[in-house]
């Protein structure tokens, strides 16, 4: 055996030890480092939640002089796909027209029913909140008072508030009443409504009077 080696070769396998253990610590600092850094990214590249009111927001549509309104049938209100029949008196947009307009209405009716026809109630009395609901609805949608008023008249002036005016339908009733209406003493006022009908009983003889082009032009419509 040569043993003139040994003292050499045991502190250089040492010391290889030691440097291989020190690279390892090094390597395993470094790796370390570096997935803390890439959580760290990645943490902050996630959006913070934000707090959120769980109460609801206000709807400007549910909103009459500042109060919020639910429409319902002691309103008038009609929904869509809901639309009573001139005889429907419980609900109170039928139930509350004036006397003389809803009789005139269901007599109509009556006969056309013989052709097949029924008369649905799209809007009748209006109760003066929703009335104003709808002016103030009106407003935006076209963009200005005046356009409004085109379409829908105020609380005090609206022939719905008083009971006596009616929005009809479908389009062959309307046809029906065009051709017929007179007769009933039932006549469109505003070329721009073809739904909307008042009581004229003199139209029953004379015919009914000459359409104002919207309600901007009839009297009663003026402050």
């Amino acid at each position: 055996m040569n043993t003139s080696t040994i003292p050499v070769s045991r502190p250089a396998r040492r010391r290889r030890r030691l440097i291989v253990t020190a690279v390892a610590l090094a390597a395993a600092v470094i790796l370390a480092f570096a997935v803390q850094q890439s959580l760290a990214a990645a943490s902050a590249a996630v959006p913070k939640p934000t707090a959120t009111s769980s109460a609801p927001a206000d709807t400007p549509a549910q909103q009459v002089n500042g109060s919020p309104i639910a429409p319902s049938d002691a309103d008038g209100v009609i929904r869509e796909g809901d639309q009573p029949t001139v005889f429907d008196t419980d609900r109170v947009a039928v139930g509350k027209l004036d006397p003389a307009l809803l009789d005139a209405l269901q007599r109509a009716a009556n006969d056309a029913a013989a052709d097949g026809l029924e008369f649905r109630v799209n809007s009748g009395w209006r109760s003066a909140a929703l009335q104003e609901h709808m002016l103030r609805e009106a407003v935006v949608q076209y963009g200005s008072e005046a356009e409004a008023a085109r379409w829908v008249a105020s609380p005090t002036t609206s022939a719905h508030v008083s009971g006596q005016a009616v929005d009809l339908g479908p389009l062959p009733t309307l046809d029906w009443l065009a051709q017929r209406g007179s007769d009933y003493g039932l006549c469109q006022i505003y070329a721009n409504e073809s739904w909307h009908y008042e009581l004229r009983p003199d139209a029953v003889n004379e015919g009914c009077p000459e359409m104002y082009s919207d309600p901007t032009e009839d009297p009663r419509m003026q402050p």
